[in-house]
């Protein structure tokens, strides 16, 4: 049986330029970057290289680029590097909402019915001690773009910084830092490794370590650094990414013409060309994730680090879904890989797996 991807935000398959680019440096760049002799200065060279591409894939210096082990560092590093109050949304991603619950204090902004943060909201929740906003750049279950510029110009207005968690942005929407002091990305949302992420850090702006030891990283986050992993983020930084937008709207169009009771949630927002969130009535979401995964498709019913939660979405509830439409919805998320053909075969499995499942639901009539 072919097996078909369609989890992309919650992890992306690596691609083969990313391997060639890596595969080298694991056999023959083990030299520690911080060592004067040539193994390590090799290592630095690839280091280094792997710093621009990250940086020019993003439009900034180099040396605003912090080298992570991922997004949920990145956003961590942002987060606790900076006192004071700090203002966030509801629908932001654990990472930033566990974060937050340890800063000196925190206020969640509520997102619309449509998963957008309105920047009025965030005015009215500064406070003159207000240190940092953090919004994301888009939501990694609805897909939603928020206008990040202009809540990033309201935070500055007030004296505060602003930081966004671009994980599910970075390589699908345009990104301008002009107006940014924090921007994180993760690699394994790029089609490179996991464990690897980069945190941009404005010229000029404080950025407390969170973890110590070495001088590593400009002095911002010790740790002997990861040389082949970011040697492979360098290269995906590189790859060309198509214009999903005509394949989510097949995929959407071709399931809601077919399955009665299907609602796109947040239909109305931006929407990241990617992703959509379904939502089918008198169904389990898990029990639809398991149906596709036998048919061959992987897809997720939410966030892939809130897997197994008996809980429903937060992101889903907080855009005022009931609990029971909130697990009845199921996210497809695109990314490189996805033809036509696999959208075609996807909406017919979704559609025998919804008629089949309804079939058996005691709520559904």
């Amino acid at each position: 049986m072919e097996r078909y991807y369609f989890d992309h935000n919650a992890t992306t398959p690596i691609a083969p330029a990313v391997i060639d680019a890596m595969l080298p440096v694991l056999r023959d760049g083990f030299g520690n970057a911080s060592s004067i002799h040539q193994p390590g200065q090799h290592a630095k060279q690839v280091l280094e290289r792997a710093r621009r591409q990250v940086a020019n894939f993003l439009g900034c210096s180099p040396k605003e680029i912090v080298f992570t082990s991922g997004g949920t560092e990145a956003d961590n590093l942002a987060i606790l590097s900076v006192g004071g109050h700090i203002v966030t949304s509801n629908i932001e991603h654990p990472a930033i909402l566990s974060a937050c619950a340890r800063a000196e204090s925190f206020t969640l902004v509520e997102a619309d019915a449509n998963g957008l943060v309105h920047p009025s909201a965030i005015q009215d929740a500064i406070r003159p001690d207000t240190a940092l906003v953090s919004i994301m750049h888009v939501n990694n279950e609805l897909g939603a773009v928020q206008p990040i510029e202009e809540i990033a110009r309201i935070a500055h207005d007030a004296g505060a910084l602003f930081h966004s968690d671009g994980v599910q942005a970075a390589g699908r929407v345009p990104v301008n830092l002009k107006n940014i002091d924090f921007y994180s990305i993760s690699g394994h949302k790029l089609n490179a490794p996991k464990g690897i992420g980069a945190l941009f850090v404005r010229r000029g702006v404080d950025c407390l370590p969170r973890q110590f030891g070495g001088r590593q990283e400009q002095g911002r986050r010790a740790g002997t650094e990861n040389v082949p992993a970011c040697a492979a983020f360098g290269a995906a930084c590189e790859l060309a990414r198509p214009d999903l937008t005509a394949l989510r709207d097949r995929l959407e169009q071709g399931i809601l013409a077919q399955v009665p009771q299907a609602v796109v949630n947040g239909a109305n927002a931006p929407r990241v060309a990617n992703t959509t969130n379904i939502r089918f009535a008198g169904i389990e979401g898990e029990a639809m994730v398991i149906a596709l995964d036998l048919r061959g498709f992987a897809v997720s019913s939410g966030a892939a680090c809130s897997s197994g939660a008996v809980e429903p979405s937060h992101v889903l509830t907080a855009i005022g879904l009931t609990r029971e439409q909130a697990k009845s919805s199921i996210r497809f998320s695109l990314g490189l890989g996805n033809t036509v053909e696999q959208v075609d075969a996807l909406i017919g499995a979704v559609v025998a797996s919804v008629a089949h499942l309804r079939r058996l639901s005691p709520v559904y009539v």
